[in-house]
C-alpha cells in the first residue's frame, strides 16, 4: 500500500431546488475553480434566478468547510460545483378545444466542493 495523501474536502448539497438545473448550470460555470471571496462576489452581481440559490449553498459549504474541517478561509476555492436534474413535478393546465397541455415543473439537486490550496 502506497502513503495516499487524502485531500480533506468540505461539501454541501442541495437537493429539489425548486429550478432547473439548465438555469444554475450557467451560475455554476462562472464560479468553478475560483477562490471563495471572488466566488461569493461574482455570484452576489449576477443577475440570475439561480445566483440566490448558489450563494446560500456556497456560504453552507464555507461554514462546513471552517467548523466541521477546520480548512482556512483564505485557502478555500470551488473544486467542483454540479447540477443534476432532480424529479419533474408534472401539472396540467387546460388548453384550446377542451385538450389539456402538460407543464414541467423542474427540479434540480445542486452540489458545492471546496478544496484548500496549497
Amino acid at each position: 500500500m502506497e502513503n495516499e495523501v487524502i485531500i480533506p474536502e468540505a461539501v454541501a448539497t442541495l437537493k429539489y431546488a425548486r429550478i432547473s438545473s439548465r438555469k444554475v448550470k450557467i451560475v455554476a460555470d462562472l464560479i468553478r475553480g475560483k477562490n471563495v471571496d471572488e466566488a461569493l462576489a461574482t455570484v452576489k452581481f449576477t443577475p440570475k434566478a439561480a445566483s440566490e440559490i448558489i450563494e446560500k449553498l456556497l456560504k453552507s459549504a464555507i461554514a462546513n468547510a471552517e467548523n466541521n474541517h477546520n480548512m482556512a478561509h483564505e485557502k478555500l476555492y470551488v473544486a467542483e460545483i454540479y447540477a443534476n436534474q432532480g424529479p419533474t413535478l408534472k401539472r396540467i393546465r387546460p388548453a384550446a378545444k377542451g385538450s389539456a397541455v402538460r407543464i414541467r415543473k423542474r427540479t434540480s439537486h445542486i452540489t458545492i466542493k471546496l478544496k484548500e490550496r496549497e
